[in-house]
């Protein structure tokens, strides 16, 4: 193998197991990105100035509106209670039945919806948790079910405000629905396969006696962790919804054809009009809501571009390029081409934001030049983007791991299935499905 693709590759498992260690994205990315410059004898400082910061920066100014009027919304969304009236309603509708599935599904509804994955993940363990203790469901499979629902087919479908959506869109020039038909189609065989694993692995545990009380996992909960969340007066379900459903029409209906950042501030500004008596002390208590949003937007915009600076750097090297003319002399079509080249891109980023954002900046003119529809190379991209994206070192899943007290070895596998092998799968739905027109 070529000697620069080998130094790719290490640079990506350091980059895993320092994750691993719990390395900070701010420390990590520059400290691996130093390696990178060093293997391929460039100048450190320049290629930092010229390499990585530029791509960084560039990364925040396409998407800094984004990812802040998100990160607003998900505030609003968690303080007034509405993220948990959606997700109390569903689970009483399931009566105590594949719990599982259900919570992969409630935090699908509320990603797809505008709510962060982060946001999600801190407001629906305690309720997940409380489902799985009443169903006896070991906790091995809390992880899988709550990030399945944010970072597949809630991501990836057409109609989602997603940033993978917002790349693709702002890159190529397509609108959100792009490809609808074969989309549609994908997205629901997905969330089947993902439905489907995640209850048959719920089934497969309880047989096996592995149930919620479960003395072999290494960390054990807090009894405060197990007491049941006092009644709340919650927002009804239906006004918690009418924000969600403003911004997916905004967004998506062609007349109206609202940018996603003012989709969502339309969402957010009717959340505060609709459950602003939900937040005591009026307007001070507000301010005290969107500056928790705000700096949350600021974390995670940040952690995301810092990565996708190593991916800047990485672009710019030998080894890159040697490994693009490598996938492109593999005879491969068009689409399956932008699919490798995605994943490779979200796996060395461990984002798939970060990723998708590395691939089109560096690939999207010969993307373009393949003869191929814009709108099957974006669902592509959206979809492939979130495939190797969920490797071991993704800071989301071990921020989740770390909410769930579990470990890599006790949860991971169900992560992978669900957010690595399943959507490859989908892939391979897509894929003929565009070949065929549809």
């Amino acid at each position: 193998m070529d000697f620069s693709i080998i130094v790719l590759i290490v640079a990506l498992i350091l980059f895993g197991v320092l994750a691993f260690k719990q390395l900070s994205a701010l420390i990590l990315a520059p400290l691996v990105s130093i390696f990178v410059i060093l293997c391929f004898r460039l100048p450190v400082l320049e290629t930092l100035l010229n390499s990585f910061m530029p791509a960084a920066a560039n990364y925040v100014s396409q998407y800094f509106l984004i990812f802040f009027v998100g990160a607003l919304f998900g505030a609003v969304y968690q303080f007034t209670g509405a993220a948990e009236s959606i997700a109390r309603t569903i689970s009483k509708v399931s009566h105590d039945k594949f719990v599982a599935p259900i919570i992969m599904c409630i935090t699908g509804l509320l990603t797809f919806g505008g709510v962060s994955g982060f946001v999600v993940f801190f407001v629906i363990y305690p309720i997940a948790l409380q489902m799985f203790k009443r169903a006896n469901i070991t906790r091995m499979l809390l992880p899988a079910a709550i990030s399945a629902g944010c970072w597949t087919w809630s991501m990836t479908a057409p109609g989602s405000p997603s940033i993978q959506n917002v790349i693709a869109m702002r890159n190529l020039g397509t609108p959100a629905d792009a490809a609808l038909v074969p989309s549609l189609i994908a997205s629901i065989v997905e969330f089947l396969l993902i439905f489907i694993w995640l209850e048959y692995r719920a089934r497969s545990f309880t047989k096996k006696g592995r149930l919620f009380d479960d003395p072999t996992l290494t960390r054990q909960l807090d009894p405060e962790e197990l007491r049941e969340s006092e009644a709340k007066d919650l927002p009804n379900f239906w006004i918690s919804i009418i924000p969600i459903a403003v911004i997916l029409i905004t967004f998506n209906v062609k007349k109206i054809g609202f940018e996603v950042e003012t989709a969502v501030m339309c969402g957010v500004i009717l959340a505060v009009i609709l459950m602003f008596k939900r937040i005591k002390g009026g307007i001070k208590e507000w301010v005290s809501v969107f500056n928790k949003g705000a700096a949350d937007s600021g974390v995670a915009i940040l952690n995301t571009a810092i990565v996708v600076g190593f991916g800047g750097v990485v672009q710019n090297t030998e080894g890159f390029a040697n490994l693009i003319t490598k996938v492109q002399n593999m005879n491969i079509s068009p689409l399956v081409f932008v699919a490798v080249a995605v994943a490779i891109c979200a796996g060395a980023c461990g984002s798939a934001s970060g990723g998708m954002g590395v691939a089109f900046n560096a690939l999207k003119d010969t993307f373009v030049s393949m003869g191929v529809a814009p709108e099957y190379i974006h669902r592509v991209g959206a979809i492939a983007a979130g495939t190797l994206d969920t490797l071991p070192h993704q800071g989301a899943q071990i921020t989740l791991l770390g909410i769930c007290k579990l470990t890599h070895k006790e949860a991971y596998f169900d992560i992978a299935i669900t957010q690595i092998l399943i959507p490859v799968i989908t892939l391979f739905v897509f894929i003929p499905l565009a070949s065929m027109g549809l």
